[in-house]
């Protein structure tokens, strides 16, 4: 039986589990499938790594305190974000991935990092 690459269609030679040709049509193949399918998704998956980015460089420490205006100057877009924690409390931490953010008064927040294991 022979079998083609779905990539580029050449005839596959080696294991009889192979699927691709070479690594270069498994890597063309795999980047045409988990690219972004829009450039709406796409603009907004950007939106997020900046605010990653922000997060994490002002949080280096794991629990920061910083300024709505000092985060705003680095490009960050408080309408963007993954997850949100309601406390026993009342309070609410707006994260991107397990940077977060929690707004407190005079426009200050505290910046944390969720534990991931």
């Amino acid at each position: 039986m022979t079998r083609n690459c779905p990539e580029c269609g050449e005839k596959i030679v080696g294991r009889e589990d192979k699927k691709f040709c070479s690594d270069a049509c498994r890597n063309a193949w795999n980047n045409k499938i988990n690219k972004d399918s829009n450039n709406f998704m796409r603009n907004i998956n950007n939106k997020l790594r900046k605010n990653y980015r922000i997060l994490a460089e002002l949080n280096v420490e794991g629990k920061t305190k910083t300024t709505r205006s000092k985060m705003m100057a680095m490009g960050f877009d408080f309408t963007y974000f993954t997850s949100l924690l309601n406390t026993k409390t009342g309070n609410t931490y707006y994260f991107v991935y397990e940077q977060g953010y929690m707004p407190l008064e005079n426009d200050y927040f505290i910046l944390v990092r969720k534990e991931i294991s």
